[in-house]
């Protein structure tokens, strides 16, 4: 069905649309196969349909075979497997002695990668998947045996790396490392992955081998910089593409508004994403939905199979999501692949690169807080030379209602760069002791991290490393320490069945509170259960099945004290600051939330434990006698909080959900009314410090999007936010929109800035222990 149609039929009678992109069609370019490229290897190629190679991939592989770190960073499905595959396929083909590491993000990926390399009959290719299902017979031939091993980060943080004399004669041959979706390692996550990675290549060093890293990235800025930041090895970048593309459609989607005492109430956009995925699946129309939570994709997935009703298509809808069970994921993914399946409700796990072909539409509930996940994510439509559609529905918050206004932020605006900051000392620490646990650090691993020295040291001071003659570190307490790549704290609850024991998934330690607290209310695969007990000693919630006409969300409460000041900006009456900052947040209460309303049933208190986090925030002061004449302080100060908050993903590589952010008309340590913006990562991930450094094309488009909003006293499209702890009172949209005035022409002014100096770490001395001679 041409697009204009689909379009139309998605319509309502009240409207949505409010922007309409043509994205043009791409033709393809060829290139002829790079001379170093074998027979055998040509011809095992051209068995599956590939005859000759694009330019893109051919520069890229090149650069590889020739040594050099080689990050491609092109469109989605431009064929960047094909770029990084050349050289070791080449390898094998030669029967060199050469091993590659191929790395995925996800399981499912590698597993993916696993089946389409399964394809390629290229003789002396043996590859073997070896991740946290693969049963230790298995690993054992894959060390011995394979020369494409396929993994993950976890894998070789939590096993490869710590065996590493296990795996000795694979390291001493490594020629390759595949970092396949690098742009996902942003954040603290990335600096897990970049001390990982350096750890990987400082051990294939101790054994005599010196692999080139081959990285694939989504579209981005300065990509050879990113992979550069996770190797700390200079790189070089591929990023004209050069892969054909039919165009599509993006459309910009508000869902439609009504009234409730007067005021303006935005539709949910869960059940417009259901809407329209049930619509386009009703149409034959093969489609993807993009939720950006789990509990969102068993929603949209349960609705949208709700309102086919007796249609046999709804039996082709599902939910694809982290959490399932190794089988079932592995079960959806062939249905996805083979067309059994019309409509997929998913997270961001399909996004990163699992082969499915032939989509024709993708939905989008709510922008997924990167223009470089938008793009990829849109990316997933497109077949042959139909033109793809993809829409974006706004969700009720002042970021995505800004977009959808103002269309220029998204199709006029270059794509932010990943970032992730390795000498995060919450995360190095950590690192730098597993590392001298796998082999003594030297003083020259350390110079490529600023700060790692010193941390190196107070390590010694708490007795974990000790420094010998020659400056060697060694590693010296008494169990390895445990190091979670993707969060902080233990890696997972358990969320079981109370009547059968029944394990039904998992979730993340620090998402627990929020997610599976007692009484809250959990999705899996379209079925819904009741939590009956949190247990966090044992690491299991307990659930029973049940269908309430309700969802529920989590209300906490925060206290903030500033520790230390980095940089400060004097503006005449207002100040902004950048700092280290310790807050202690408590879930204290969860609210029922009627279906599909979300109207506010009651709220019910919680006994959780306060979780404390030390973090980098951006705040900013104004005097008292500048906001003489506003009458409701507090409230402006929080409007604005809870806005800028919701503003902060357009200038930082974030979601609002990894920031968080506090207001008070005075603040015990500035003793002056104050907003508070910080990081929701130990140590910071970079996100306040980007705020400070862009702060007002921040604080702008946030004044933009309060003001353009058409309601009266504030809504959750500007002011009110999903996770205030006090029920978004008091909230004043008069008050902020005064607030940021004065803010932003306070920075036509003259500005004076201070950089605080770091404080002093004592020189290192050797330490000298009985027994060191």
């Amino acid at each position: 069905m041409p697009v204009d149609r689909l379009i139309e039929a998605l319509e309502s009678e009240d409207g949505g649309l409010r922007h309409l992109r043509r994205l043009p069609p791409r033709r393809a370019v060829r290139a002829e196969w790079p001379e170093w490229v074998p027979e055998e290897v040509r011809n095992a190629l051209g068995d599956t349909g590939i005859t000759r190679p694009w330019p893109h991939q051919a520069e890229a592989a090149t650069h590889a075979f020739e040594g050099r770190d080689t990050v491609i960073a092109t469109g989605t499905a431009s064929g960047k497997s094909l770029a990084y595959l050349l050289p070791l396929l080449t390898e094998a083909a030669a029967d060199g002695e050469g091993r590659t590491l191929y790395l995925a993000p996800t399981k499912a990926l590698a597993a993916d990668q696993a089946r389409a390399v399964g394809e390629f009959a290229v003789p002396g290719l043996v590859p073997a998947i070896v991740d946290g299902d693969t049963p230790f017979e298995h690993r054992k031939w894959a060390q011995s045996f394979a020369n494409l091993v396929l993994s993950n980060p976890d894998l070789l943080h939590h096993s490869l790396l710590p065996r590493h004399r296990m795996w000795r004669s694979f390291l001493k041959n490594l020629k390759y490392v595949v970092v396949d979706e690098c742009h996902v390692y942003r954040g603290v996550f990335g600096a897990h992955v970049a001390l990982t990675l350096r750890r990987l290549l400082r051990l294939a060093e101790h054994y005599g081998a010196s692999p080139t890293v081959i990285a694939a990235s989504a579209t981005a800025a300065d990509p050879a910089a990113s992979l550069a930041v996770l190797t700390g090895r200079p790189a070089t970048a591929v990023t004209v593409d050069s892969s054909p593309s039919p165009g599509a459609a993006v459309a910009l989607w508000e869902p439609v508004t009504y009234e409730i005492d007067g005021e303006p109430q935005q539709a949910s956009t869960l059940s417009e994403t259901a809407r329209m995925l049930a619509q386009l699946v009703r149409r034959g129309v093969r489609t993807l939905a993009f939720v950006p939570s789990r509990r969102g994709a068993e929603i949209v997935a349960a609705e949208a199979k709700s309102r086919l009703g007796a249609d046999p298509a709804a039996g082709r809808i599902a939910a694809y999501r982290a959490g399932y069970l190794r089988e079932h994921r592995r079960d959806l993914e062939a249905d996805l692949r083979e067309g059994r399946l019309l409509g997929v409700a998913t997270t961001n796990a399909l996004e990163l690169g699992i082969d499915v072909t032939g989509l024709d539409a993708v939905l989008l509930c709510g922008y997924p807080g990167r223009l470089a996940s938008f793009w990829q994510q849109i990316g997933r439509a497109g077949r042959g030379e139909v033109e793809a559609l993809a829409v974006m529905l706004a969700k009720d918050d002042p970021l995505d209602t800004y977009l959808v206004h103002h269309p220029e932020a998204i199709f006029d605006r270059p794509v932010e760069a990943s970032v992730c900051d390795p000498s995060n000392p919450y995360v190095l620490a950590g690192h730098l002791c597993l590392a001298a646990e796998e082999l003594p650090l030297k003083e020259s691993d350390l110079a490529s991290i600023p700060g790692s020295l010193a941390v190196a040291e107070q390590l010694c001071a708490e007795k974990l490393l000790r420094r010998r003659p020659g400056g060697r570190y060694y590693w010296i307490g008494s169990e390895r320490p445990e190091v979670a790549l993707r969060g902080s704290g233990p890696m997972g609850v358990d969320i079981a069945e109370t009547s059968t024991g029944r394990l039904i998934g998992t979730v993340d330690a620090a998402a627990s509170h929020r997610l599976v607290h007692t009484g809250a209310l959990y999705l899996h695969q379209g079925e819904s259960f009741l939590v009956d007990e949190l247990d966090l000693d044992d690491g299991v919630a307990l659930v029973h099945a049940a269908k309430p006409p309700w969802t529920t969300n989590t209300q906490e409460i925060t206290h903030l004290e500033v520790l230390a000041e980095r940089e400060r900006l004097e503006m005449g009456s207002v100040a902004l600051s950048l700092g280290e900052v310790e807050v202690t947040s408590n879930v204290v209460s969860y609210q029922r939330r009627r279906l599909p309303s979300g109207e506010v049933i009651d709220t019910q208190p919680l006994d959780l434990p306060p979780q404390v986090l030390r973090t980098v925030a951006v705040w900013w002061t104004v005097e008292t006698e500048a906001l003489e004449g506003l009458r409701d302080l507090a409230g402006a100060l929080h409007a604005a909080e809870h806005a800028s908050i919701g503003l902060l993903p357009l200038v930082a590589t974030c979601d609002r959900w990894d920031i968080g952010g506090l207001s008070t008309a005075a603040h015990m340590d500035t003793e002056l009314p104050t907003v508070f913006v910080y990081d929701g990562h130990p140590g910071g991930a970079g996100f306040a410090e980007q705020a400070f450094r862009k702060w007002t094309d921040w604080i702008g488009a946030t004044r933009a999007a309060i003001a353009s909003c058409e309601c009266a006293h504030g809504c959750p499209s500007c002011i009110q936010s999903p996770k205030c702890g006090n029920g978004n009172e008091p909230l004043s949209k008069r008050g902020a929109l005064t607030l940021l005035d004065l803010l932003l022409k306070a920075a036509t002014g003259p500005v004076t800035a201070t950089v605080f100096p770091a404080k002093q770490e004592a020189a290192p001395e050797d330490d000298l222990w009985p027994g060191d001679f």
